[in-house]
């Protein structure tokens, strides 16, 4: 009798952790990525995804958008900051058990930044001279040059101060990958076909398009190993979808949701309301190449036109916010406090038009993403609604939708009139979202690229303190307000949703899932 209870109170003891531990964690991500090849991607599935699987030299903090160590441990500039020396982690292996050393790092920068690295095979890593101000040997390349000193110490010599470099290599754009892996592979790198190879938390097994892709924890990670038996990213569109799938528990968590899917969540005991706070920006772009919108008086009219408070109101609810400024309120210190509140007159707007020499109006196309976005939950309402009020001032409106890889495309090619995008931080800097719509390409999609702007922006990379960046952000504010070329519409916090049995879920301000080796499942 005795041994009997023995082998039962054993068994239980036995089954007990592995049931804590077991399970498939099953995201539901707002869509499939463009690309798993690191430095290419720059939309949020992409860059999901890639958090995963690749590491960066440096991470944030869970939750916040502080730095952190990651592949490199330590990190160090000049007095000037045009000297950034980064001490990398001994012992670290890619998924593939090739090492991950200086010399890899050169691999993936060169990769990203030198138009003639024979590494490339196609891609373009456009988000490398957005960012960074262009390629290897352009005039506004912000890296003169990168080299290794011995193994395990990587050294940038830039070309120009810039105070937020370690944030910036930091971003979620520069995992590092395998030179191996890529070496292999070629243009296969990064697709379905071929798959991609980091030393990330997670490792990549399968990528059925229009599916799911799979991923399984790796279990030599240098960092907080992952408790699940699997993670699967499945790719549902449809942010009400999301929400049922989670409610049906067929999907364990899903972010990017509708603003008014808050109170759905709150209501139901099995569910988790997480909300991110507010660090995006969304847009309405206008293309000067569009003979009308190249008048300013024409985007001005546009400004009037748009009864922006109210969209907010209608789509976000409490949830959103707009003001005339790309910066999140967080970065409000960076803001011109003279730069006029949101105004909506359509009388003004047609006085303006016709000003302009448009009394009856002209026609235009507006292109809104076909998935949403953490800045733009529901894109094709919220187009509908601005065309409403365009149409209203006589302003005829064509509304035009692609699929989201296209529509990345033909964004950067700049073919669209006017369209819907936006940006999630990816760093606490105001360059950031100053950088990526203007400077030295980040105008390219609009054609709208001052010197004067060009120059106050690099004034502002180099101030090394924040009173000291202030004023030149202050100016930017000043000059992109009266440019009129991007109109801000929202900023934003997307709600997320969880299981109740999903525990260690952090999300911060920035563009990504967070860490999801640190989620468990207690069911």
């Amino acid at each position: 009798m005795n041994n009997t209870l023995m082998t039962i109170l054993s068994m239980l003891l036995l089954a007990q952790p592995a049931a804590q531990a077991a399970g498939t964690l099953v995201y539901g991500a707002p869509g499939e990525p463009v690309t798993l090849n690191a430095g290419t991607g720059i939309d949020s599935p992409s860059l999901q995804a890639e958090a995963q699987i690749y590491n960066r030299l440096i991470d944030f903090k869970p939750g916040t958008a502080d730095l952190m160590p990651s592949l490199a441990t330590a990190w160090k500039s000049s007095a000037n900051a045009t000297v950034w020396t980064f001490t990398l982690r001994r012992g670290v292996t890619f998924h593939d058990g090739t090492p991950v050393n200086a010399s890899a790092v050169l691999f993936n920068v060169n990769r990203w930044w030198d138009k003639a690295d024979p590494n490339r095979f196609g891609a373009t890593f456009e988000i490398w001279p957005q960012l960074l101000g262009g390629n290897k040997g352009e005039a506004g390349s912000f890296v003169k040059s990168v080299s290794k000193q011995g193994e395990y110490t990587v050294v940038f010599t830039l070309n120009k101060p810039v105070t937020a470099f370690p944030a910036l290599i930091g971003s979620y754009y520069f995992g590092i990958a395998s030179p191996s892996a890529v070496k292999k592979l070629g243009s296969k790198y990064g697709t379905p076909a071929g798959g991609a190879v980091g030393s990330g938390p997670f490792v990549y097994q399968s990528w059925k398009t229009g599916d799911r892709l799979n991923m399984k924890p790796n279990a030599a990670y240098w960092g907080q190993k992952s408790k699940v038996d699997a993670l699967v990213f499945r790719f549902i569109k449809d942010p009400s979808q999301r929400l049922n799938e989670v409610k049906a528990g067929t999907v364990d968590f899903a972010s990017n949701l509708n603003p008014d899917a808050a109170a759905e969540i709150k209501a139901d005991k099995r569910l988790q309301l997480l909300l991110p706070p507010p660090f995006n920006v969304g847009l309405l772009n206008m293309n000067v190449r569009h003979a009308a919108l190249k008048n300013t008086k024409v985007r001005e009219a546009i400004r009037f036109a748009i009864n922006r408070a109210a969209i907010v109101q209608g789509f976000w609810g409490e949830l959103g916010s707009v003001d005339n400024s790309l910066l999140p309120a967080s970065m409000s210190w960076a803001n011109n406090k003279n730069i006029p509140g949101i105004k909506y007159n359509p009388q003004v707007a047609k006085r303006l038009l016709a000003e302009a020499g448009y009394p009856n109006g002209f026609s235009v196309d507006l292109w809104y993403p076909s998935i949403s976005r953490a800045y733009l939950p529901t894109p094709k309402p919220v187009a509908e609604a601005i065309a409403a009020d365009l149409n209203a001032v006589g302003i005829k409106v064509t509304l035009k939708t692609e699929d989201w890889p296209k529509y990345l495309a033909d964004r950067h090619k700049g073919v669209f009139d006017m369209y819907l995008y936006g940006w999630s931080g990816d760093y606490n800097d105001p360059d950031n979202f100053y950088s990526a719509f203007y400077g030295d390409t980040g105008s390219d999609d609009i054609n709208f690229n001052p010197g004067n702007i060009v120059n106050i922006l690099t004034k502002g990379r180099a101030a090394l303190t924040q009173s000291a960046k202030a004023p030149y952000y202050q100016q930017l504010h000043e000059l992109t307000y009266n440019a009129n070329v991007r109109l801000p519409l929202v900023h934003s916090a997307a709600p997320s949703v969880a299981r109740s049995y999903v525990k260690g879920w952090i999300l911060g301000p920035l563009s990504t899932t967070g860490a999801l080796n640190l989620i468990t499942l207690q069911k």
